[in-house]
């Protein structure tokens, strides 16, 4: 009994079943029962050796040549563009930094040229100012200088003390450029003279100041009082 008992298990067929193992998550897969063909039997139709490269799609050596000469002209394709861009960089804040020295230099050069105007105004505006009030002044004067210039003309400064006053009087003012307008004989010109008669005359052929009534001052080109005169003009 024993013996046929071992007979049956020794006539019992083994089953073997396949897994797969994944590399990644460890899991075991079962793919069931061994069908795999004989030893000698060749791959099914359809089914491609394919080797562990290709599996993994490692490049082949001349694919790996020929990328490397990619990578190569790609850095030299970069460098040659960063120097063109530096060059270009460069160039460009040159030219702007020569335009910024340009547009300073021409700032100056206009500050420059407004502050000597602007010195010329003042200084001209001073001068006109002075001679204003100079010619104020003497404006105020007038009157009594035309009195000793009366007192004078009839004899009764020679030997008074007023002679002397009115000699200073006189020269203090020539001496801030004082004149006196108004020469018998000088052609008439309406700007400094004050037509009060007008006498027609043979000799003549224009008008001219036949006589002095009041003598008239300028103070350089400010007129300060206009001559009072007779003027000759020429007949028909």
């Amino acid at each position: 009994m024993a013996a046929r008992k071992r007979d049956d298990d020794e006539q019992k067929p083994v089953i073997k079943r396949r897994r797969r193992i994944d590399d990644e998550t460890g899991k075991v897969t079962d793919l069931g029962p061994d069908s795999s063909p004989e030893p000698d039997a060749a791959p099914a139709a359809g089914e491609a050796d394919e080797s562990p490269l290709a599996e993994d799609g490692a490049p082949t050596d001349a694919e790996t040549i020929e990328d490397l000469f990619s990578v190569e002209d790609a850095d030299v394709e970069v460098s040659e563009s960063g120097a063109s861009l530096d060059a270009d960089i460069d160039r460009i804040l040159s030219e702007a930094g020569q335009k910024e020295i340009a547009e300073y230099r021409d700032r100056a050069a206009r500050a420059e040229a407004e502050l000597a105007n602007f010195r010329t105004r003042v200084e001209r505006d001073r001068q006109a100012n002075r001679e204003a009030n100079i010619a104020e002044v003497i404006r105020t004067l007038l009157p009594a200088i035309d009195d000793l210039d009366r007192a004078e003309s009839h004899g009764d400064l020679a030997g008074s003390p007023l002679e002397l006053v009115a000699q200073k009087l006189r020269t203090g003012l020539e001496r801030y450029g004082l004149t006196k307008v108004g020469v018998t004989g000088e052609p008439f010109d309406p700007n400094r003279h004050e037509a009060l008669v007008q006498l027609p005359k043979p000799d003549v052929t224009s008008n001219v100041v036949g006589d002095v009534i009041e003598v008239g001052y300028a103070l350089g080109d400010r007129l300060i009082r206009a001559a009072k005169v007779a003027v000759f003009t020429p007949e028909g």
